[in-house]
Order: structure tokens, then sequence, then C-alpha cells
């Protein structure tokens, strides 16, 4: 008796998979519904307010993908949280203030070519930095870890993020500074500003030279062959020391980039900008961590999240709840879909 009710209950639990995704489906239809009917309401309501809100998360979406990259490049070749990349990030910020703000004296009042050229230049400066600042952290605090269990380099890189922090505070005090409008604040069409134009104009070529090197230089082979098997590409002759530190150097200086373009977009950054990396690697997990194209695209809809929430007028939560609401998208996500949007379940990978 007892073996036939336990041959009787194999059906239902046979079934509970395929009910739970159909239930799980069924939600998030609904809740793809409920948002595109909030947007389409704003939309109706107030078309031009919506469409510059629109533009605003567009340029929050090409910033966060500089940094959320970085992410996803470190995860992807040893499957390591970086949590000291926001702060590497932050130092992007403060070393644009340092060579365009104090050595250069960028405000905005020189001609154009000048403005140009101190900008690139204090780019390249922010980006070298970050590299090296990315680089030396794996080979000084992680590269010792590689074999060690996985919480180690991960309290490692969290340890990291303060005393980046503080050596921030420590040399640029705990206030805000910034280096003022460098670029012009005239708006276009929809009350878009001309440096968030730039931001994104910029943005654009920086993706296209990361997916170049990946895709087709012998260091974006080498990285490739790591991610997806180490100890074979070492075999097959890949420095795997140094294509991990490679790996690094470039998320570094996307992220001083990033740092960058944020300056010239906000002007101002203080020590404590770092939690920004906290976004940024929601985008990449909702997007699929490990995945360049998704981290892309979550870096976008996090940027639309926070614009609509913030910017939009009709039943809007506000800008106190957009934390909350990245955060519980980060959650369901790692309920619903932990693999995100783009990725491909653990079992799929190589």
């Amino acid at each position: 008796m007892a073996t036939e009710t336990h041959t009787a209950r194999r059906p239902v639990l046979a079934m509970l998979p395929r009910v739970t995704g159909a239930l799980n489906r069924v939600l998030t239809i609904a809740l793809l519904i409920l948002l595109a009917a909030w947007l389409l309401t704003n939309f109706v309501k107030a078309p031009s307010q919506f469409g510059s809100v629109a533009l605003i998360g567009l340029t929050n979406g090409c910033l966060y993908a500089l940094i959320a990259l970085g992410y996803t490049l470190v995860y992807g070749i040893i499957e390591l949280i970086n949590f000291a990349h926001g702060d590497v990030f932050m130092w992007g910020t403060m070393i644009t203030v340092t060579v365009a703000g104090t050595h250069m004296g960028l405000d905005g009042s020189q001609s154009g070519l000048v403005t140009v050229a101190g900008v690139l230049g204090a780019m390249l400066c922010a980006m070298a930095f970050c590299a090296t600042l990315n680089a030396g952290i794996e080979r000084v605090a992680l590269r010792r870890l590689r074999d060690a269990p996985r919480l180690a380099p991960l309290i490692t890189t969290l340890g990291l993020s303060y005393v980046l922090s503080n050596a921030a505070q420590f040399f640029y005090g705990p206030n805000y500074t910034g280096i003022g409008a460098v670029l012009p604040s005239r708006v276009l069409f929809l009350n878009w500003p001309a440096k968030s134009l730039v931001v994104v104009l910029a943005t654009i070529p920086l993706l296209a030279i990361l997916t170049y090197i990946v895709r087709y230089t012998k260091q974006g082979r080498g990285m490739r062959a790591v991610a997806q098997d180490m100890d074979a590409a070492r075999m097959m002759g890949v420095d795997v020391d140094r294509t991990i530190s490679f790996t690094f150097a470039l998320a570094g200086g996307l992220a001083g980039a990033a740092g960058t373009l944020y300056l010239l977009d906000i002007t101002t950054t203080r020590f404590d900008l770092g939690q920004i990396g906290l976004l940024a690697f929601t985008a990449a997990v909702l997007g699929g961590i490990g995945n360049l194209t998704g981290a892309a695209l979550g870096a976008l809809i996090i940027g639309f999240i926070q614009a609509f929430n913030e910017g939009l007028s009709w039943h809007a939560p506000g800008e106190q709840w957009t934390t909350s609401i990245v955060f519980s998208v980060l959650i369901l996500i790692l309920v619903f879909r932990p693999q995100g949007i783009l990725g491909q379940p653990e079992a799929d990978r190589a």
C-alpha cells in the first residue's frame, strides 16, 4: 500500500517544475503588462516630459554600462564579484578632478579645441590610473587567493572597497569636489543637455573598442580561453596570470573612463561615490553576469528604471525609492532567472 502511494505521488512531483515555470511566466507577463500600462499612461499625459526622462535614462545607462562591463569581465574570467570595482570608478572621478581641474584648470572658458584636448587627456590619465590600480589589486591581494575558498577573495574585495573609499576621503576630504561645467550645458531637444549627448557619444567608441579587443585580438582570445577552461588554456600556452591581470586592467580602464564621463556630466564627486557600483553590479546580474552584451543591456534597463522612477509624474514612487526598486529587481532576477536576461544556465556553460 505504501509503495502504491509513493508511486502515485511521482507524477505529481514531476509536474511541479512545469507548474512553477508556468506560474513564473504568468507573473512575469503580468508585471510587464502593468509596467507597460504605467509607461504608456505617463507618455500620453506628458509626452515631452517622458521623452526628456528617457534621454536621461539613456545617459545613466551608458555610464552604468561602462562600470557593469568591468564587473562582468572579471566574473567571466575568474568567477569573482569584485566589490571594489565601484570605488575604482570613484577614483576615476578623483583623478579627473586632479588632472582636469587642478593641473589643467579646465572650467569651460577655454576654446573648444583646448577643452577637447584637456578632456581627452584627463580621461586617458584616469583610465591609466584605474587600470593600474585594478591590476594592482589583482596582483597584490587576489592572486594569492585564487585557489582559496570563494568567500576569501569576496571578503577581500569588500575590504579593499573600504580602503579605497577611506583613502579618497583622506586625500580629497569628506565634502563634494568637482571641476565645474567643462562641457557645454546648453539644452538640446527635449531638455537634454549637450554634455549628456557627449557622454553617450563617447560611450559608443569605448564599447566598440572593448568588443574588438575581446573578439579579435590575441589577448581577447586568451581571455576567452581562460574563461572557458583555465587549465586547458594554460596547457595550450596561454599565460593565465598575465591574461587575468590584463582583464583587471581592462575593467579598470573602463571604470576610469566612466569616472571622467560621470564628472563631466554631473560635475561633482565624493569619496562615497563607489556606491554607484552596486547599481552597475545589479545591471550586470540583470543582463547576465559574464555576458558583455547582457551587461550593457542590463545597464540601460537600470538607467531607464532610475530615470522613470525619479522623473515621471504620474504615480512614480520618487527618488527615495530608487535603490529599493533596483534591488527588488535584483532579487526577482535571482529568484526567477538567476542567469540573467541573456545569460546561460550554469549547466550550459563551457
